[in-house]
């Protein structure tokens, strides 16, 4: 008896406790569905500049990360920043959603294609909401090819050390 209670204590603690760990929700694509809509409205409100909109999607306590070091931007700071421009356009090539196991989180990667900096790649996260989903955290980087890694970092080590007294 006590190999079959630790047989089923070691089943429950690699399931969760579930049958059904593994078997998405039936509601899973729908939500992931509207997740890529809320990242498409999010890029087109930021190519046409409509501020109220894009800002809208984003949670009170969303933090853009940009692609420099120092910018870590909260919603008010960033909403700052971003009225001051005419936006940017980002192009999205693919993109991958995955959800919490509760179905009220998610997180993203995507790659899109900028007219200003070609191949970048945006990732965050997204909480579900009495509104609907809105985006807690957007980071956008832009990805070096393996090849390019030492050449590209060691001039950053240069700038870095140029920056500092």
């Amino acid at each position: 008896m006590k190999a079959l209670n630790l047989t089923i204590f070691t089943w429950l603690s690699v399931t969760g406790g579930s049958v059904f760990a593994d078997t998405p929700s039936a509601d899973e694509p729908r939500k992931i569905e509207s997740i890529g809509e809320v990242l498409d409205e999010f890029h087109n409100a930021a190519a046409s500049a409509d501020w109220a909109t894009y800002f809208d999607l984003m949670s009170d306590d969303a933090v853009f990360i940009g692609t420099d070091a120092s910018e870590r931007w909260t919603k008010p700071v960033f909403r700052d920043y971003a009225g001051k421009t005419n936006g940017w356009v980002y192009t999205l090539k693919k993109r991958n959603i995955n959800l919490t196991p509760g179905g009220d989180g998610a997180w993203f990667d995507e790659i899109l294609i900028s007219r200003n900096y070609g191949t970048s790649r945006g990732t965050g996260v997204l909480i579900r909401s009495e509104s609907g989903w809105k985006i807690s955290q957007y980071h956008l980087t832009f990805p070096i090819p393996n090849e390019l890694a030492a050449r590209i970092t060691d001039e950053i080590k240069r700038y870095e050390a140029e920056q500092t007294p």
